[in-house]
């Protein structure tokens, strides 16, 4: 099962301290075990503390690799920085201080003060001891199927599914289940309601993550099944995920432990699944998670803590046999689950939009380099479309050749009296998610570049082509019911017919770009609001124009136009100009006002081109962060994926911490990456001749776009100018070279 051998109970039968398991039958306090346990993370993590400092110097640098916010647990709380070994001095000698005498085994607690104290103890600790490891000091953190700490690049992109509410929360998973059955059927459970699962510690001699590994069951961020570590230690991951979030994408300042706490209560939906015997270092975890507003589901009988407080409901519920112990978890967790029901044989749900289908695990593939492929949604009228008729022009998946690749289009035609054709392309764009849901299909790209996948598993359940069409046909009426009344669906999976298929689309592919291109903010009277984010960035309004997407690059103007008539009382709504403030800054009166009234009356005005003055603010979501250079006289443009370091002297996730969180960062401003082409960039500081620097990765992936913005600007040379990480992440090297090169930032008006 890939076992990885963990060695905290060996250390502990040699200190003397036992790790106490529950005898069967016995109940004993939460408190008691909390307390003992606090006291074992504490002997461990100063005899590996003391190791540390017997094998290397004290000013040795401690890190999760690729991670802001220092060892965020405790960052978070107490505002220290643990950025070196003897920084850990203080944590330890906190943490002792902190963690109680174990009650008497009799005695009744009428209060969870001293329980919770433990629990935050343990957490640092924990955090200590996971921390230690990267210097090679424990067992490995990374080894075999567990991942350990996730770096700052997985933490956005997934952290803003937790933002957007397609992940409305997670579950702790912490030891073995019964078997591996049991693992299998709660993975898959929890990954239908779009759960993440996060897995650290055993029981019963197992790990869960060995049970779904022994299962086949992928795992990793991309399944939303993550293991973290084989020990309950683990965990602090899960913690630490949680707090990062409200740092990154709420704005709470490190330090600011009621605000770190409050944030998770109210917006982070966790909890733990406590499967098999809890010992002390289990309750230590559970009751430090209390402190959090995440509540513990045990599977055996454990004392309860029933009356409300800390969390929302419950603290702690057990004896829940495991069939029903995720419905009693998300009750308990007061989490809201939206399941849309898809008539197909297989799994279905967000969580294995990230699955991969290898070359040996392939049935057929669709489309891709080696045969022509598309997809378009045409409007018609009523008449014309028969609602739910799905036809294959072709051979179905049972008549083609195992292995075997073949073109394949997907024609939707859809009628409703609120459709309008601008929304053809919205529509469109959404099979790419309605797809991948389903397990064991694979779709990557839109329109007509397109890659699909289907795996043997998948044939084997009885999934076939027909199924695309219903996929589509279910998800369309879900998610679009209200502009859509009739959906009809061909599958096309022979070449004449793809052919054909594919210049259609192609023709009207060049219509849509041609309407949309020709939108500008001036050609229209009304923006749109987003304020999806406000879940997690309660100040955080974001405003979309024709030439400026939402930050996070998911909605422009049309799909803003387009959400409202779906959702009229949703987080988008038409936004009225009103007279013009300021035209080049981009400030109008009746945005001031909407943003003003949304925001809490927290923010007064906002300017949409401007980075210098009352910029817009963000949640966290945003694909890049620009940031001005001073000495360069210009701007440098950073994407969340680029994982070093920038002339600014930060990463993305140090430069995340100062836009995010609904506030106004003179200097700073979060975007979307195609906001960088638009004439509305820097429109009032320059434009795109500010743009000094940025990552050599999104520098290629932007180059089309870039090079004709230039152009249009009157800079044809403009991007062999633009300096990357080849040419240095100091902001003295970056000027030396925008110097040499001739780089027109330097002939702008200074930006101060």
């Amino acid at each position: 099962m890939n076992q990885v051998t963990t060695d905290i109970e060996a250390h502990l039968a040699v200190t003397g301290t036992a790790v106490r398991r529950q005898p069967e039958g016995i109940r004993r306090t939460v408190a008691g075990g909390a307390a003992r346990g606090a006291q074992a993370y504490l002997e461990l993590a100063e005899s590996r503390y003391a190791e540390a400092l017997a094998s290397m110097d004290a000013a040795t640098i401690v890190e999760f690799p690729n991670t802001a916010y220092y060892l965020p647990v405790i960052h978070s709380i107490t505002g220290h920085k643990v950025e070196k070994l003897e920084d850990m001095r203080w944590v330890l000698d906190k943490a002792a201080a902190m963690i109680p005498a174990a009650p008497a085994e009799k005695l009744w607690l009428p209060y969870l003060g001293a329980t919770l104290d433990a629990g935050m103890a343990a957490l640092w600790l924990a955090e200590i001891i996971e921390a230690l490891k990267y210097v090679g000091i424990g067992v490995p953190a990374v080894q075999g199927f567990w991942l350990g700490a996730a770096d700052d690049v997985i933490m956005r992109a997934r952290g803003v599914e937790f933002v957007d509410g397609s992940a409305p929360g997670f579950a702790a998973v912490t030891g073995g289940a019964p078997d591996v059955e049991t693992a299998v059927a709660l993975a898959r459970e929890m990954q239908q309601k779009s759960l993440y699962v996060f897995i650290a510690g055993q029981s019963r001699g197992h790990t869960f993550a060995g049970q779904l590994h022994e299962g086949g069951i992928e795992m990793g961020w991309e399944t939303r099944l993550v293991p973290f570590s084989p020990e309950i230690f683990g965990h602090v991951y899960s913690i630490g995920f949680a707090v990062r979030a409200a740092m990154a994408f709420g704005g709470v300042k490190p330090g600011d432990y009621k605000g770190i706490l409050r944030y998770n209560k109210d917006r982070v939906f966790a909890f733990v699944l406590a499967l098999g015997e809890v010992d002390d270092l289990k309750y230590a975890a559970a009751a430090g998670a209390i402190n959090f507003g995440f509540p513990t589901i045990a599977e055996t009988d454990i004392p309860q803590i029933l009356p409300t407080g800390i969390c929302t409901y419950e603290h702690v519920v057990s004896n829940v046999p495991c069939v029903d112990i995720v419905a009693k978890a998300i009750e308990v967790r007061g989490l809201k689950i939206v399941v849309t029901e898809v008539p197909v044989p297989v799994a279905y749900g967000p969580a294995f939009e990230g699955e991969r289908i290898r070359k040996e695990d392939l049935y057929v593939e669709m489309a891709g380099p080696k045969a022509a492929g598309a997809e378009l949604t045409v409007m018609l009228d009523s008449a014309e479309v028969e609602d739910g008729r799905v036809t294959v022009v072709g051979p179905e998946i049972d008549e083609v050749e195992p292995g075997s690749t073949i073109p394949f289009g997907v024609l939707i035609e859809v009628s409703g009296r609120k459709m309008q054709k601008d929304f053809e392309p919205i529509l469109e764009r959404q099979l790419h998610h309605f797809l991948n849901e389903a397990e064991g299909y694979l779709h990557v790209g839109q329109r007509d570049i397109i890659w699909e996948r289907i795996a043997k598993k998948a044939v084997d359940a009885g999934f076939r082509f027909e199924h695309v069409g219903k996929i589509v046909h279910a998800r369309y009426h879900s998610d679009f019911g209200g502009i859509l009344d009739k959906v009809q669906v061909t599958i096309y999976t022979r070449e004449p017919e793809v052919s054909d298929l594919v210049a259609r689309a192609q023709s009207l592919y060049r219509e849509r770009d041609e309407r949309i291109g020709s939108l500008t903010d001036e050609a229209v009277d009304t923006f749109y609001s987003c304020t999806l984010c406000q879940s997690f960035a309660p100040n955080h309004v974001c405003v979309i124009t024709p030439e400026r997407s939402g930050l996070c690059g998911a909605y422009n103007w049309l799909d803003g136009k387009a959400a409202y008539e779906i959702n009229p009382t949703g987080p988008n709504q038409p936004l009225f100009k009103g007279y013009t403030v300021d035209d080049a800054k981009g400030q109008w009166a009746g945005i001031n006002t909407f943003v003003y009234n949304s925001s809490h009356n927290y923010i007064e005005r906002v300017n949409a081109y401007s980075i210098m003055e009352d910029p817009m603010t963000s949640c966290g979501c945003f694909e890049a962060i620009t940031a001005i250079l001073p000495m360069c006289n210009g701007v440098m443009t950073v994407d969340r994926d680029h994982p070093g370091m920038t002339p600014s002297g930060m990463k993305f996730s140090t430069l995340a911490g100062s836009v995010g969180g609904g506030v106004q960062t003179p200097g700073f401003m979060g975007h979307s990456k195609r906001f960088m082409s638009s004439k509305k960039f820097l429109y009032a500081d320059g434009g795109i001749a500010r743009l000094a620097w940025m990552p050599k990765k999104l520098k290629e992936e932007m180059r089309e776009l870039l090079v004709a913005a230039a152009e249009a600007a009157g800079y044809p040379d403009l991007f062999d100018k633009i300096a990357t990480e080849d040419v240095g992440v100091e902001e003295e090297v970056v000027m030396n070279y925008l110097a040499e090169v001739g780089h027109p930032a330097l002939e702008l008006d200074p930006l101060f």
